[in-house]
């Protein structure tokens, strides 16, 4: 309620609705100057398949309280209820939103507009932003055009953004104003929930409690632990009881692990080894993002400026420590910089550059609201930053399935439309039965030999009745484990070596068109 009583209420307000503006804004801009309107936009011609499992993941928590089939990976399945790899708290914003306005095939983009409006107003009503620091984040904002990008697509990046914008929103608030203690309770179970969405997220779970740790060190110890070992065995428990096991592990551990089976000896040579050849790598990309646009590499040097901005300007704060004392904006850069470096060494570590190079699109949107209250007279690191998006997000951004937004095919539409109708005909799910592979459809993934792979037009797989399980199977695990097949469906390419060993078999074809073709095993 103090925002309505002082004098500058006014200006507060509407820099509340400006700033909440900018999401929709974005969108707007983006989708119009490719010629279409909001909605155009369509997950059925998206090409990134993770979109279709977090959609009907959500779909059957809404429609039956949890999935009635397995997700999974060849035949993979969680030991507790139905998840694939990722851990479902991720997507817990999109369940409330579902359970509240219902979800539907448009529902990821109007609640991921949602969200990031909700986190630019909070923002501007805890930070509050002078007019020329509004101006700064409004250039970083519309020049990171992956806000658009992401907010129009079924991904959790958004979720991502949004809670890390509010999480210093409330850390800038805390140092900014009385320093209450239910701030800091709101930083701890926000970086507790972050850290159950995705386990590198642990990273600023450090920042509340350094901040009680400087209010009182007993506390700080006190609190901070139970919460830190409270909050990874709550990740652990999720992924072990509620996540499928993937086609490969999602993150590598070997650079701890050989310390162990090898010696001290070996874990150091293999850890700097990995950090080497890896770092190698992550160079190659880099270059071929300034080169060519690669997506991996354009995200890399993106995140590297970033980094390079934060190191310049909190060293040049510390250095003035002995004058000004230790300030808040120093705390919240320095702690930045600790994150943003951290998980740097964490994607050399522990992922596959291509996959992880994505992780780091939520550093890089939270590092632009931070830059935008950075002290400056020249505007110098802000116009950098905004001219490094600008280069690699728009100029050098020439492959399509990275960068741009997918709208409706009316054709394909209409099939996967008649595809469903025939399906939740054919199919009943029964919302009180068990979780079985009875309520399953394998998804193949592809068919043929390594060279002469045909892909399956998986967005069909939209068309599944809601609550159904989707398994994504290779084409080596089905054809070797054909006789064995434990699903009660199974999606195929349509006249292809599985289509024929489904008709020689004499399984029930329940639909099918010149691309997908859908079987019930006999």
């Amino acid at each position: 309620m103090d925002y309505f009583k002082e004098k500058n209420r006014i200006r507060v307000l509407l820099t509340a609705v400006f700033l909440g503006s900018l999401p929709i804004l974005a969108c707007l801009i983006h989708v119009g100057l490719s010629g279409h309107r909001l909605s155009d936009v369509s997950l059925l011609t998206s090409e990134w398949n993770d979109e279709l499992f977090y959609f009907k993941q959500v779909e059957a928590i809404v429609d039956n309280g949890f999935p009635r089939g397995y997700f999974g990976f060849n035949e993979s399945r969680a030991l507790k209820l139905s998840f694939a790899a990722w851990s479902p708290v991720l997507v817990f914003p999109w369940v409330i939103w579902g359970l509240i306005f219902g979800w539907n095939l448009f529902s990821a983009f109007v609640s991921n507009i949602v969200f990031l409006t909700i986190a630019m107003v909070v923002f501007a009503l805890l930070v509050r932003p002078t007019l020329k620091q509004t101006g700064v984040l409004t250039l970083l904002f519309m020049s990171y055009t992956t806000f658009a990008r992401y907010m129009l697509s079924g991904m959790p990046e958004i979720i991502c953004f949004s809670m890390l914008i509010v999480f210093y929103a409330v850390a800038i608030n805390y140092l900014n104003t009385g320093k209450e203690n239910y701030k800091l309770v709101i930083l701890f179970v926000m970086g507790s929930l972050m850290t159950l969405m995705r386990p590198y997220l642990v990273l600023f779970l450090v920042l509340p409690a350094l901040l009680l740790f400087m209010k009182n060190k007993k506390a700080g110890l006190l609190v901070s632990v139970p919460v830190f070992g409270i909050t990874l065995a709550g990740y652990v428990a999720i992924n072990h009881y509620l996540g499928a096991k993937y086609f490969t592990p999602l993150f590598f551990t070997d650079w701890v692990t050989v310390f162990f089976t090898e010696g001290i000896g070996a874990g150091i040579r293999h850890f700097f080894g990995t950090l080497y050849y890896k770092g190698k790598d992550f160079i190659m990309y880099s270059v071929a993002g300034i080169q060519a646009g690669v997506a991996a590499g354009a995200y890399f040097c993106l995140y590297l400026t970033v980094i390079a901005i934060f190191i310049r300007q909190t060293v040049r704060d510390f250095s003035r420590r002995k004058k000004d004392g230790v300030s808040n904006r120093l705390i919240i850069e320095a702690h930045f910089l600790f994150a943003c470096v951290s998980m740097l060494f964490a994607l050399l570590l522990m992922y596959k550059l291509i996959e992880g190079s994505k992780h780091l699109l939520t550093f890089i949107a939270v590092g632009l609201f931070l830059i935008s209250l950075m002290e400056t007279k020249t505007y110098k690191k802000p116009v950098i930053m905004a001219l490094v998006c600008v280069y690699f997000l728009i100029y050098k951004a020439v492959f399509p399935y990275d960068y741009d937004i997918c709208f409706e095919d009316e054709a394909r539409s209409e099939a996967i439309s008649d595809c469903g109708n025939t399906l939740n005909e054919l199919i009943a799910i029964d919302k009180d039965a068990e979780i079985s592979f009875d309520n399953t459809v394998i998804w193949l993934l592809s068919e043929g030999e390594e060279e002469e792979k045909i892909p399956l037009k998986w967005q069909y797989l939209y068309a599944v009745p809601k609550g159904m399980g989707i398994n994504c199977c290779e084409y080596e695990y089905v054809s070797g484990n054909f006789e064995n097949i434990k699903s009660a469906y199974i999606a195929v390419p349509t006249g292809g070596e599985t289509a024929a060993k489904c008709e020689a078999k004499g399984w029930k074809l329940l639909w099918s068109d010149c691309e997908v073709t859908f079987y019930e095993k006999d």
